[in-house]
């Protein structure tokens, strides 16, 4: 018997009878109204937020806010702007063009101002990362506290192997403390509110 083999032996013989997990608290906050602190953590983050008011449209806020991006893309249809579209792309490395990258999130974060992307809304998953821009649309009604509540709304069993939380554009500083955004990733970062 090989080392390895003597030592892995030792592991299984000694392996600890399977104890169930803790109930855990979700940590809510009633005391705060949930959107606005959601509002709040993405512009700490470096983000902006646009409640869609009932004459706007999602299309007037982004013509608005960028009006001279031409490279425009989006992970849902319906939209009355010039999209890429990402269905004619078939290597991420062809993304590198891409301006404006407009993402329908699953749901938002309260407590750090992040968005849950699934794979299964991405055509690339470098989309999110390789854009210069980005929009997210979220629904308000499908903001959640914090991320005790965001995980136990992940369903790890229907996953497709990849899903991102992400929260502001990028970012970095150094020792010196210079802060960078737009480091290695996108610019700037929208979140519009449905």
């Amino acid at each position: 018997m090989t080392s390895r083999e003597l030592i892995l032996s030792k592991i299984k013989t000694n392996k600890p009878e399977p104890s169930p997990l803790p109930d855990l608290q979700t940590f809510e906050r009633p005391e705060m109204a949930l959107v606005e602190h959601f509002v709040e953590m993405v512009s700490f983050v470096g983000g902006r937020t646009i409640d869609l008011a009932q004459n706007r449209t999602i299309e007037d806020e982004i013509n608005a806010i960028y009006p001279d991006l031409k490279n425009i893309c989006a992970n849902f249809t319906g939209l009355n702007l010039p999209l890429i579209d990402l269905s004619q792309i078939h290597d991420p490395h062809d993304l590198s063009h891409i301006d404006l990258a407009i993402i329908k999130g699953e749901f938002g974060v309260a407590e750090n101002g992040a968005v849950w992307i699934p794979a299964s809304s991405l055509a690339f998953r470098a989309l999110p990362f390789i854009t210069q821009h980005m929009v997210f649309i979220i629904e308000k009604s499908e903001i959640v506290w914090n991320m005790h509540q965001a995980y136990q709304r992940l369903d790890i069993t229907k996953a497709d192997g990849y899903g991102v939380f992400i929260s502001g554009p990028s970012k970095t500083a150094d020792i010196e403390q210079s802060l960078v955004i737009g480091a290695h990733g996108s610019r700037s970062l929208v979140v519009i509110l449905v």
